[in-house]
C-alpha cells in the first residue's frame, strides 16, 4: 500500500548514523553468558557486559546461539520448530514501466507457475521500470534447483504471459533468496507447525532471566511484518526500562 522512497532500509541506516560508534558490525553473537546481575554477550570481535540483553533476530537464528545457563525448554521448543519460510523474490528491470501504457498497476495474483504475485516497484520518476515478484514455498524450492539460465527464462515466461512479451527482455533480472542468506536463513516469517502456538508461544515473549526477545515473530499484532517488528522492539524497551 506505501512504499519508502530510497527504501526501507533508509529507516535502520539513519538510526545506524545518529548512534555512531555504539552499532557494532561483523561481530556476530556466538553466546550469552548470564552470571549473578551481570550479562555477557561474546561475539566474534569482542565481549559486551551489561545488565540486560535484547535478542532481535528471528527464533531459528536465536536459538543458534549458545545460552550459559540453558533456556528453559519452552523457549528451546520454540526455537527449534519455528522454522523460518520459504520465499525468494526475483526482480526485473526495464527502461521503462511498459505495462502502464496498457492502464496495468503491475500488481498480479496468480495460483500457477512459480510466481504467486507481482507488484511494480518503479522509482517516482518512473525511470527505470521495475516489477518484482516472489516465489515462495513448494515453488521456492523448486526454483532453487533450477540453472541460473532456467530461472530467468521461467520467470520472464511468466511477466510476459502477465504484461506482454516486452516482459521478455529486460535491462536486468535477479533474485534474492533469503534461505541462503545466512542471517535471515528465510523469510518472510517463522511458521510455526500445529499446536507450537499453544503449547509454548507465550516463550516467545517469556523474559528469561536478563534476556528479552524482540523481532517480528515476537509481536502479537502484525506479526511478520515491519509494523510488528517495531512493536516487538517498544514493548521489549518498555520491559528493559521497568528494571532499571
Amino acid at each position: 500500500m506505501s512504499r519508502f522512497v530510497g527504501g526501507s532500509q533508509r529507516i535502520p541506516q539513519v538510526v545506524a548514523k545518529s548512534l555512531g560508534a555504539r552499532v557494532v558490525l561483523r561481530a556476530p553473537v556466538r553466546r550469552i553468558v548470564q552470571s549473578g546481575r551481570r550479562t555477557t554477550v561474546i561475539t566474534d570481535r569482542h565481549h559486551y557486559i551489561g545488565r540486560r540483553v535484547i535478542v532481535a533476530t528471528p527464533p531459528a537464528l536465536a536459538g543458534r546461539i549458545d545460552y550459559e545457563p540453558l533456556m528453559p525448554v519452552e523457549r528451546d521448543q520454540v526455537t527449534q520448530r519455528l522454522h523460518q519460510g520459504n520465499l525468494t523474490k526475483v526482480a526485473a528491470v526495464y527502461d521503462r514501466p511498459f505495462w502502464r501504457d496498457q492502464g496495468l498497476t503491475g500488481q498480479i495474483l496468480s495460483t500457477s507457475g512459480l510466481i504467486s504475485a507481482t507488484f511494480d516497484d518503479s522509482p517516482p520518476s518512473g525511470d527505470p521500470g521495475v516489477i518484482f515478484g516472489f516465489v515462495g514455498g513448494d515453488m521456492a524450492r523448486q526454483y532453487v534447483r533450477l540453472s541460473e539460465e532456467e530461472k530467468r527464462s521461467r520467470v520472464l515466461g511468466e511477466l510476459a504471459g502477465f504484461f506482454g512479451p516486452q516482459a521478455l527482455k529486460p535491462r536486468l533480472f535477479f533474485d534474492t533468496q533469503w534461505a541462503t542468506e545466512q542471517w535471515s536463513r528465510g523469510c518472510p516469517v517463522g511458521v510455526a507447525g500445529p499446536g507450537l502456538l499453544t503449547s509454548c508461544g507465550s516463550a516467545l515473549r517469556d523474559v528469561v532471566g536478563s534476556i528479552h526477545w524482540a523481532g517480528t515473530e515476537s509481536s502479537d499484532y502484525w506479526n511478520g511484518y515491519m509494523d510488528g517488528a517495531v512493536r516487538s522492539g517498544q514493548r521489549a524497551a518498555r520491559e528493559v526500562l521497568s528494571e532499571i
